[in-house]
């Protein structure tokens, strides 16, 4: 079992975009220094709520400046990009890593990128299946690969560089089909922070084989006492988490429109925000209600990066220790 860092590199009120880059590297730096076993980073495009529009570039700079710890996407959008373009990297960055580098792919959502990046809507209501499998192929090994589908035709070219190891993937999920195509070719979840135990003990328990390296994340925040781990989130939470409205539809329409506060109040009841000893209960429950060998801590929730570094050494001293492995 491993416990990482999941990084959204957000825009919180009065940061700069290149400030919410460059403070979620100082997080990343922060979490090898404190003995996590890695750090996942997220990838949007268009709005603050994530100024990462590449988790994989962003993984790739990690990876050169870190030396022990593994680094993921959390995760690279398919239905916007071409899946041999992005098995091309993965392999060079797990290559140059020594093996470092974890994959998360995502189906993403009806957004306006499909139409900025020319892949259309269809990319994203019939071609994740699609892609998935053309990803895999391009990592499988095998020495040439093509494509005959609905959306990707081409004549078998060879793969450069070779995959010298198996590059790990995992499928990020919120819906049963997705958890399906996800089991039905063995790969593990990436189950976000919104869901409760028992609605990812639903996606999981789609699963034959329970042992696949599933991760999952959770808000986390260590204080000396509940009250002032919640104030400290309530502070800037929900201004930052209020950025989600804008997402623009690819049809004209609107993003997802979770009320901040009570969205956050749902948050602080289901996930690691207080004292120690309550982090290390709700984490250990999460890991006993769940088949998960990966738990995800979304650690920079106050947006003030002397609380979120704070925060991240005394999970490292505090609740990490004390957590099954």
């Amino acid at each position: 079992m491993r416990v990482e860092v999941f990084l959204l590199a957000g825009q919180f009120p009065g940061t700069s975009h290149a400030q919410a880059l460059r403070h979620a590297l100082e997080y990343a730096i922060a979490a090898e220094r404190a003995g996590f076993d890695g750090v996942w980073v997220a990838e949007h495009h268009f709005i603050s709520y994530g100024v990462c529009p590449s988790a994989l570039a962003f993984a790739g700079h990690l990876l050169g400046r870190t030396s022990r710890i593994r680094v993921g996407t959390a995760a690279c959008i398919l239905s916007n990009r071409h899946p041999v373009a992005l098995a091309e990297e993965a392999v060079l960055l797990h290559e140059l890593s020594g093996g470092r580098l974890d994959l998360g792919v995502a189906r993403g959502g009806p957004w306006i990128d499909l139409e900025v990046f020319g892949t259309g809507l269809p990319r994203y209501e019939s071609g994740f299946a699609e892609s998935v499998d053309l990803l895999l192929a391009w990592l499988s090994g095998a020495e040439n690969v093509g494509a005959n589908g609905n959306h990707f035709r081409f004549r078998p070219v060879a793969v450069v560089p070779t995959p010298r190891r198996p590059v790990p993937v995992w499928v990020a999920a919120t819906s049963a089909p997705t958890a399906d195509l996800a089991a039905a070719r063995g790969l593990p979840l990436l189950l976000g922070v919104h869901a409760t135990t028992a609605e990812k003990r639903h996606l999981l328990d789609r699963y034959t084989d329970g042992d696949l390296p599933h991760a999952s994340a959770h808000l986390a925040y260590v204080a000396d006492t509940l009250a002032q781990a919640r104030d400290a989130l309530r502070a800037a939470m929900p201004a930052w988490l209020a950025t989600t409205t804008q997402y623009r539809r690819i049809d004209g329409g609107t993003g997802p429109a979770r009320e901040p506060h009570s969205y956050l109040a749902h948050l602080l009841d289901i996930h690691p925000v207080g004292p120690p000893e309550l982090c290390v209960q709700r984490l250990t429950d999460a890991l006993a209600g769940t088949r998960v060998r990966r738990l995800l801590l979304m650690v920079e929730g106050t947006g003030d990066p002397a609380l979120t570094l704070a925060n991240i050494a005394r999970l490292g001293a505090q609740v990490l220790p004390r957590l099954p492995r």
